[in-house]
């Protein structure tokens, strides 16, 4: 090969300085977030990118040929420079002269570290070789929906060779690794007008003497097996709609989806805890409704990518979608358990006694026609693009049947990307999951005040949260502090109201698969005397706290007991509870109502493996809604005292003579509902810095 200068073979690279080499990668950088923006061109996290380039030794002064390249487990569109793995191209090269063969495959992954340039940047994925080797200063390995839909045609070289000519090879389906580089290099030899190759039941990957032309080249490719599939593909891919399976309306199917998604998570649950996603894209009704949607499923996905989230193949429900709640949810439960038998003996067909345990039996992906598809992962973000995999799937069942026969790759294949010892080893990396990663908290009155504080710690120890509240754009606002919609959702909820109560629940259920946590919070006071206090008064006290908490925790708690996995109930009551303070009847008579409520639920939901417990706060001025609204006011005129120090009144009258703030009550919530008093229920925690009164007896 010729030498390699700010990413040109056969330039000179005597000429070449550092500087080249940060015009490479920036170039590599801008390349890869164009590409891996665009759902069109790959998925996400999937595929990588690479240049060879230049820079100087900085122990021998001399040039040094390198090659960049996207990281293991990075995303080409979030990529920067830090996410490149940086290697010496002179002794990547060299390890053509050690491979040992695809038996040992995998050693070359370990291989590689010593190819590593200074510090070596990201950590190399398996795909290195395929861009090390390749002659070509720019090479791009990407996963497009059109060009997988040729690599699992049965007729794929045929289609290749009819849509491209000689300008795209076909590289017959290997799985990744140093063999598939060496093959593809080969090929492109072979090959010296091809731009760039199909690889069987995986992509497709290009190359370029510039990153221009690489792009350039890519995207033609893309573009070209798209405009093949438009013109030649058959009108009905998925065959002709099957009468009773198209989609339910809109409205329809979101409260069916609602009615099932605390069972199917359950389902999904088996195993281990799963956080949901729901989807009823046209591309997922469309495909559920066709009549050869059972036979497509059945055989699974292919690209390696797609079936590492997705498991090989998804739980599809046989029933029309107009299938009652009850019958649905039955059938489900016998599928779920057909599903579990059906992935064991796959394990058991194909494990070796190297191979690693089996990591669940429980689908990924259940698809529920006229309804939608619901999908799993260990967080929200993972159960989202565990479906968005499935759509890219869907994809290319399309293109393949459209031209061809959709062919996936064996399941033996399959296997061994699934329980590859690299791939386990990357599982094994992954940090240690905080204590609420996969639970979802439903928080109420949680835009201010005490809810946010406990929202907000609830989404720092991984929780999903969906914040609560009578105010909508505050709840939203609320949410969008704690991060994106895949970490919390703000819903209106008047608690009052069992009408927004449900709807709000079914849209956590639908936002996230389920419910796991909920925290009885939301408040308000007047403080009146009792001859001052009205019927109104009264009414308007007991209807937000007392029934509003009834009512959340029954909707809830519905949820809850056909998921089958437990949870928690937490009621935010007070000091007021147990201690009869001045001139606050309905506020305080509201509070023991729902103090009874915990002790009476505990022992009703116990059976369910769900905890109702409550925390006792006293004097949580700072950031208070209900203070802020005209309470502390009140209070501080009741103890004669300004209302700017009405915390530290509140606080000179305890034990601990501290004041207690609203995060100190999100401090409860997190150990209430964290590992740790898992054999607790019926328990009230004072979070009032020691008031004797109130102690509990």
């Amino acid at each position: 090969m010729g030498r390699v200068s700010g990413g040109v073979i056969g330039a000179d690279a005597g000429a070449a300085s550092g500087a080249t080499g940060g015009s490479v990668k920036s170039e590599l950088v801008a390349r890869s977030n164009r590409l891996g923006s665009d759902p069109r061109i790959t998925n996400y996290a999937g595929g990588n990118t690479s240049a060879k380039g230049v820079e100087t030794d900085p122990v021998t002064g001399e040039p040094v040929e390198l090659l960049w390249v996207k990281g293991s487990g990075g995303d080409l569109g979030t990529l920067t420079e830090s996410g490149l793995a940086v290697l010496r191209l002179d002794r990547l090269r060299a390890l053509t002269g050690v491979y040992p063969g695809v038996d040992r495959e995998d050693e070359m992954v370990a291989a590689f570290d010593y190819c590593l340039h200074g510090k070596g940047g990201a950590a190399p994925s398996i795909d290195t070789a395929m861009h090390g080797l390749v002659d070509a200063a720019h090479v791009d390995h990407l996963h497009p929906d059109a060009g997988i839909a040729f690599a699992t045609a049965t007729d794929g070289p045929a289609l290749t060779a009819a849509a491209f000519g000689g300008r795209v090879a076909w590289v017959p389906w290997r799985r990744p690794g140093f063999q598939l580089g060496l093959d593809i290099a080969a090929i492109k030899a072979a090959n010296p007008d091809a731009v760039g190759c199909i690889l069987g039941g995986h992509g497709i990957t290009a190359w370029g003497d510039t990153s221009d032309e690489a792009e350039e080249r890519s995207r033609w490719i893309i573009d070209t097996a798209e405009a093949y599939l438009a013109e030649h593909g058959s009108a009905e891919p998925f065959g002709p709609a099957r009468d009773g399976f198209g989609a339910l309306p809109e409205a329809e199917r979101h409260a069916k989806a609602a009615a099932l998604a605390a069972t199917i998570r359950g389902l999904a649950s088996h195993d281990k805890p799963m956080v949901g996603h729901f989807a009823d894209a046209d591309v997922v009704l469309d495909f559920l409704a066709g009549a050869k949607a059972p036979a497509l499923a059945a055989l699974g996905t292919s690209c390696p990518d797609h079936f590492l989230r997705t498991k090989v193949k998804p739980l599809l429900l046989d029933l029309p979608a107009d299938a009652s709640i009850e019958d649905s949810i039955a059938r489900l439960k016998e599928l779920h358990e057909a599903y579990r038998a059906d992935y064991s003996a796959y394990y058991d067909a194909h494990a070796t006694p190297e191979s690693p345990a089996m990591r669940g039996a429980d689908p990924a992906i259940v698809l529920v026609p006229g309804v939608g598809m619901f999908s799993y992962g260990a967080n929200k973000q993972t159960a989202r693009v565990a479906g968005e995999f499935y759509v890219n799937a869907i994809n290319v069942m399309r293109g393949a049947e459209s031209v061809s026969t959709y062919t996936p790759i064996d399941d033996g294949e399959k296997f061994r990307i699934e329980y590859w010892a690299l791939e386990e080893a990357k599982l094994q990396r992954m940090p240690k999951p905080k204590t609420h990663q996969g639970r979802v908290a439903f928080v109420t009155g949680a835009a201010s005040g005490i809810g946010k504080a406990i929202a907000t710690r609830l989404a720092a120890e991984g929780a999903c949260v969906v914040v609560a509240d009578l105010d909508l754009e505050k709840a939203r606002a609320a949410a969008a502090e704690l991060g994106g919609t895949d970490v919390a959702i703000g819903v209106a909820a008047n608690v009052a109201d069992a009408a927004g109560v449900q709807a709000a629940i079914d849209q956590t259920l639908l936002a996230f698969g389920g419910i796991d946590l909920v925290v009885n919070n939301a408040g308000l006071s007047l403080s009146k005397p009792l001859l001052e206090t009205t019927e109104k008064d009264w009414d308007l006290q007991h209807d937000v706290m007392a029934k509003g908490s009834f009512l959340v925790s029954k909707a809830a708690a519905k949820a809850l007991i056909e998921q089958g996995m437990g949870g928690d109930v937490i009621y935010i009551s007070s000091k007021n509870s147990v201690f009869a303070g001045p001139n606050n009847i309905a506020y305080s008579a509201t509070k023991a109502d729902q103090a009874h409520q915990v002790r009476l639920l505990a022992v009703e939901l116990g059976e369910h493996g769900i905890r109702v417990n409550g925390i006792n706060p006293d004097g949580v001025v700072r950031g208070s809604g209900i203070f802020a609204s005209g309470w502390g006011a009140n209070r501080a005129a009741t103890y004669g005292v300004a209302e700017e120090d009405l915390g530290q009144f509140y606080a000179n009258r305890t034990i601990l003579k501290r004041e207690v703030v609203p995060e100190n009550v999100a401090d409860a919530v997190f150990v209430l509902t964290g590992p740790e008093l898992s054999r607790t229920t019926g328990l009230h925690i004072p979070v009032d810095s020691g008031v004797a009164a109130a102690f509990l007896r």
